[in-house]
């Protein structure tokens, strides 16, 4: 079953993804787009 995750910036903390994962899935890591830094950080799975 796929449960709601949401992604945290590594460096300021806010959330700004919203996405789906399946719940066996590893966390996700991925490097976003965030608004309050203004530029490309790593975004990770808030717990």
């Amino acid at each position: 079953m796929r449960e709601k995750i949401i992604l945290r910036c590594s460096e300021c903390k806010n959330e700004n993804y919203i996405g789906k994962n399946d719940k066996k899935s590893p966390k996700v890591e991925v490097k976003k787009y965030c608004s309050n830094c203004n530029k490309h950080e790593l975004h990770k799975q808030k717990k």
